[in-house]
């Protein structure tokens, strides 16, 4: 059935199968007697708000018959007798069966043409803590949560203009999963618009299950061997609403705390809130130590192994960066012990309960440290500048692109060990072409401002500009 029927018996044992009253333990469904006539509502149970509709229940059966005796349709009823502000009549089932999957409580009343749609829901949700992976010293304590509505209005708070568009979609042909467009409609790029909406009309899946990491590769170009991100990800408020006000589009997607920013370059992710909770000169350091820090864990491990694999390719005053103490494995094997060892710590983490977190810590330290070093399996220098290398990947704010070094250190280390000088060069060249060659999602370039140049746009990237009108 694709519209409602004149039928009230038949509407309701329609919607009674479809919605699985009776199959399914969380879908209620109760009668009424309003106005003499029959009627019925079906709604989710821990979506919909149970003190308003019991309010609005209490109010329709107190209705006189010749009250609603010369009414026929659902909207005449819901302009009089429905006082819930956001409601809105339908015919269509298809659409009538979404919506109250979606939440809203379905309302049919016999002799009305018509469905009303209640949106009387209220998801569940934490409260709007601070996100653990964007703490900041100062500024504002508060986060994104998994519910589309909560996020939209953090942001309307910060950004109190008529201008600002909040545009929404369905994505999944099961899912049905919300992804709402955020931007400035007088600030906007027309056309990287146009384009995003698109890729989201083009998405063909059957759910977003991981939320917006599925919609990204849903309409992400597909190259499986290039591991840059090419989204950036936030779940502060605060960062996502000045890339609104810098004419950037924000993407929430229901059940994620995560919002994607798009267009997204490669030196987006030089950025970091804390640096623009601090003066302008301390965050422009900040900003340069941190790229200079991440550029030398990239190379740093290929590079001293360049420099010790062969005598005599050190002046005499590095002379002791030359001499690894041994050990029972090679050189290039403990680099790739380490390299891997680190991230079976960090999965490890990630499932041990709170707990047990200090005993994990410890243990590891004493496997990867004292005990690995004094077994002889691996060398002092090893683990110092394995070291470096993670320390340094926690001072990057993108899991993504960290990973997408460490894989890229990994290749460059093992060309470097096979093929010496000339395997660091190719290597290094072969980095520089990947990522003149990755394809964004939407937008001008990977390299932007670089590639295409934009001489203004690149230094506000390099250096922390004072906050002024252009510059949020």
């Amino acid at each position: 059935m694709d519209q409602l029927s004149s039928n009230y018996l038949e509407n309701v044992t329609w919607f009674n199968e479809t919605l699985g009253v009776g199959r399914s333990c969380d879908i209620v469904s109760r009668d009424y007697m309003i106005g003499g006539r029959r009627a019925r509502i079906w709604v989710i149970d821990g979506f919909g708000m149970d003190g308003t509709l019991e309010r609005m229940g209490a109010f329709w059966l107190r209705l006189e018959p010749e009250q609603v005796e010369n009414l026929t349709e659902m909207q005449d009823f819901a302009d009089r007798f429905i006082t819930f502000g956001e409601t809105n009549v339908s015919f269509q089932t298809g659409e009538i069966v979404t919506a109250v999957l979606l939440g809203k409580t379905l309302l049919l009343m016999e002799g009305l043409a018509g469905g009303a749609l209640m949106d009387a829901k209220e998801y569940p949700a934490r409260g709007v803590g601070e996100p653990p992976d964007g703490k900041v010293l100062r500024g504002s304590h508060d986060g994104f949560v998994e519910a589309a509505v909560p996020n939209m209005a953090l942001l309307r708070r910060r950004i109190r203009d008529p201008h600002l568009t909040m545009e929404g979609h369905q994505v999944g042909s099961r899912s049905h999963t919300d992804a709402v467009l955020c931007y400035l409609d007088d600030k906007v790029d027309r056309e990287l618009l146009s384009e995003l909406r698109e890729k989201l009309a083009r998405v063909d899946v059957n759910s977003l299950s991981m939320a917006q990491e599925s919609l990204a590769e849903a309409i992400r170009p597909k190259q499986w061997y290039n591991p840059f991100p090419k989204v950036r990800y936030t779940e502060r408020p605060d960062a996502a609403a000045a890339s609104i006000l810098e004419g950037n589009i924000v993407v929430l997607v229901d059940n994620s705390p995560s919002v994607m920013i798009l267009p997204t370059t490669f030196f987006d992710f030089t950025q970091e809130a804390n640096e623009f909770y601090f003066p302008p000169l301390i965050g422009s350091y900040l900003r340069i130590l941190r790229i200079i820090v991440f550029l030398i864990s990239l190379f740093i491990t290929p590079a001293w192994y360049l420099m010790v694999s062969e005598e005599g390719r050190l002046p005499d005053a590095l002379n002791f960066l030359a001499s690894p103490e041994p050990a029972s494995l090679g050189l290039l094997w403990q680099l790739l012990v380490v390299e891997f060892l680190i991230d079976v710590l960090k999965l490890a983490s990630l499932n041990t309960p709170d707990s047990l977190s200090n005993s994990f810590s410890m243990l590891g330290a004493l496997i990867l440290g004292d005990f690995a070093v004094q077994a002889g399996w691996l060398g002092p220098e090893v683990l110092v500048y394995m070291a470096f290398v993670s320390v340094a990947g926690f001072a990057q704010p993108s899991y993504e692109m960290g990973y997408a070094f460490k894989l890229l250190r990994v290749v460059l280390l093992l060309l470097t060990a096979a093929f010496d000088v000339w395997g660091f060069v190719l290597g290094s060249l072969g980095i520089l072409v990947l990522l003149a060659t990755t394809k964004p999602l939407v937008g001008k370039g990977y390299l932007y401002p670089l590639l295409p140049f934009n001489g203004r746009a690149l230094w506000r990237l390099i250096a922390r500009e004072p906050i002024s009108r252009d510059n949020t």
